[in-house]
């Protein structure tokens, strides 16, 4: 999905602060979404059903930003803004992944640019998301045996040592070899390996 298609978040109590964000932002062309707490951006459904990054104040009633950056666990880049900052709650924000720690009253030109950045790393990590959901999506249509002999092929075992490992005929194993091929949609072991390691299976041998 390209950045265009893009969302900004915006958490901030101070009502000002948030429509001045949201016209500058949207003014530059952004989609932009604003709340006026944390556990208002908590409760929305799928923050991530697109790529979206978030402007956060670090102070705010209630819970505070470096615990709505904890309870979303990386799920989005977040760029902090603050009017109280210290060191040490700069320090904890990039430990914890923040993109940008930026003071109030913000510089437009270095917002602009933070969000620029935080919104091509959200585009990247959306797409590798999307697409390890797709690959598990196609594992979890391998039947039982299908899974099974996946695991062995990953191996790089042949046909007739697949078959043997599980007590199986050969004729058999090729038919359950090519179904695993067609659902993982790989056209070489190769990619099919690549596939496999995308989405956490192993080969039997690392099990």
């Amino acid at each position: 999905m390209s950045q265009a298609a893009a969302r900004v978040f915006i958490v901030d109590d101070d009502e000002r602060v948030r429509c001045a964000l949201a016209r500058l932002l949207r003014a530059s062309g952004y989609h932009v979404e604003s709340f006026d707490s944390a556990e208002a951006l908590l409760d929305r459904a799928d923050l991530a059903s697109v790529p979206a990054c978030l402007i956060l104040d670090l102070q705010m009633p209630g819970m505070t930003g470096l615990e709505v950056q904890r309870n979303l666990d990386q799920l989005l880049p977040i760029v902090f803004l603050t009017g109280h900052g210290d060191i040490g709650s700069s320090v904890e924000a990039m430990k914890g992944g923040a993109l940008d720690f930026l003071p109030k009253p913000v510089c437009e030109s270095l917002l602009l640019a933070a969000v620029d950045r935080a919104l091509k790393r959200a585009c990247v990590e959306w797409a590798k998301r999307s697409e390890r959901a797709e690959l598990q999506e196609r594992v979890n249509h391998l039947t039982r045996r299908e899974r099974e002999v996946m695991a062995l092929v990953l191996t790089g075992r042949l046909n007739k040592q697949v078959a043997s490992d599980l007590g199986a005929a050969e004729k058999t194993i090729k038919i359950h070899r090519a179904r695993v091929m067609e659902k993982m949609k790989a056209r070489s072991i190769v990619e099919l390996v690549r596939l496999a390691e995308k989405v956490g299976v192993h080969a039997a041998d690392d099990n």
